[in-house]
């Protein structure tokens, strides 16, 4: 049985003049335990309406999102989620900021500062432990909002465009951070991005969607030697598929791992 399984979910919204547009129609996928699975499309196509709907920021949809079998009813410390904004708060330290998640967390005192260091240990920001916001650079900031997401262990972590606002180099190596921490952790990730070669680096599982309605026309899964490299021929098969996808209007398809034979 899979961790997470969207059936047939639709979303509607209804404009400020009473008009009603389908931002995501009959959209079905699972996500197995401990699987990476990456969401990309044109903008516009329902990517971030379902991050939203699986975060549980939104209940009024059509069709089900069950997690470990159960329908997801509102927020929950099991999901946690990175945006594109760090979103620091400003006034706290790295370590006060990260032990902000564990507020409401079970545990003494003390068990939850030694969850704050292992944390920030696990990102790399040993030694910034005191430093604010505005001490750390984009890539780092981005490190220690993963860091907080992770703090209460939840069961699966949302990535929203969460390395799109950094140089193409910071991004290129906080891809292979990213890919470290989820091989450590063992936890399920479902990003969003527009990256298509972002999304062949760290998934096991890429979800292609299109626009009008936002839908799903393509799932590919990714079977790459590791360590992955951004090259090669099996890397550039994927690229293409998941670009034609893109531009295909079928019904799902589902590929298999003989596809990918070159």
């Amino acid at each position: 049985m899979a961790e997470l399984e969207i059936r047939n979910v639709s979303k509607r919204y209804v404009t400020v003049d009473g008009n009603s547009f389908v931002a995501v129609k009959d959209a079905s996928f699972d996500v197995e335990a401990g699987e990476f699975v990456s969401i990309v499309g044109p903008s516009g196509c329902g990517k971030t309406t379902l991050l939203r709907l699986i975060l549980g920021l939104d209940g009024d949809y059509e069709g089900d999102i069950l997690l470990k079998n159960e329908r997801i009813k509102g927020t929950s410390l099991s999901r946690g989620i990175v945006f594109q904004e760090h979103r620091l708060l400003p006034w706290l330290t790295l370590n006060d900021n990260i032990g902000l998640a564990l507020l409401q967390a079970e545990g003494t005192k003390e068990q939850k500062k030694e969850t704050v260091a292992r944390n920030i240990a696990l990102v790399g920001l040993g030694g910034f432990e005191k430093s604010y916001p505005h001490e750390l650079s984009g890539g780092m900031a981005q490190r220690a909002a993963i860091a907080r997401a992770l703090a209460h262990q939840p069961s699966i972590l949302l990535l929203d465009e969460p390395l799109g606002a950094l140089d193409a180099i910071t991004r290129m190596r906080l891809q292979e951070e990213l890919w470290r921490i989820w091989k450590y952790k063992k936890v399920s990730m479902i990003m969003v991005t527009h990256d298509v070669e972002e999304a062949i680096f760290l998934s096991d599982k890429i979800i292609v969607m299109n626009t009008n309605p936002g839908r799903i026309v393509s799932q590919i899964k990714v079977v790459l030697p590791e360590p992955r490299e951004r090259s090669g021929a099996e890397f550039g098969a994927i690229r293409r598929k998941v670009f034609e996808a893109m531009h295909d209007n079928a019904a799902v398809v589902i590929e298999s791992e003989d596809n990918y034979s070159i």
